[in-house]
């Protein structure tokens, strides 16, 4: 007889699986880039490069997560609210504050800490690369209560199952 996998297993995995790269990304690979590479300028091109797949994985599992959620006709509880919540972070990153932050990198001749400490461009980039931090935080955050919201299902279900 084949067994059905619980939809919050693969909730679960997927949603570790994306906190895992995001925080992989976070503390290791970007703090990596600056210290390991030539100049300032490359290590964020370079993470400017890497960013967009974490943004935009976040939102599809994001949309994963709600979509097991309809499929398997649950209420919208934590878990799709924390699912919305972790898309919404991860676009507003994505789509609103990195083109922001792109367009003040073109407009700037040279590296960014070459700039004046007081120089409009240079403050607007340290603004909103504060933004961008906060949203992948966000985002980051939204996951881990996903998670713990789907953890705590299996185990309502498992109790479920052995009271039988």
């Amino acid at each position: 007889m084949a067994q059905r996998i619980n939809p919050s297993i693969i909730e679960l995995a997927v949603l570790a699986l994306w906190l895992g790269a995001a925080g992989f990304m976070s503390v290791a690979v970007a703090p990596a880039l600056f210290a390991v590479l030539p100049n300032r300028a490359l290590a964020g091109a370079v993470v400017g490069r890497l960013l967009p797949a974490v943004f935009y994985s976040g939102m599809a599992i994001g949309l994963a997560v709600i979509a097991m959620q309809v499929a398997t006709r649950r209420a919208w509880g934590g878990r799709a609210l924390s699912a919305l919540a972790m898309i919404v972070a991860c676009a507003v990153a994505q789509l609103f504050v990195a083109p922001r932050i792109e367009r003040i990198r073109s407009a700037i001749a040279g590296p960014i800490e070459d700039l004046p400490l007081d120089d409009a461009r240079r403050l607007a980039f340290g603004r909103l690369h504060g933004i961008s931090v906060a949203w992948l935080g966000m985002a980051m955050l939204a996951a881990v209560v996903a998670m713990v919201l789907s953890a705590r299902s299996l185990q309502s279900d498992s109790d479920f199952i052995i009271q039988k």
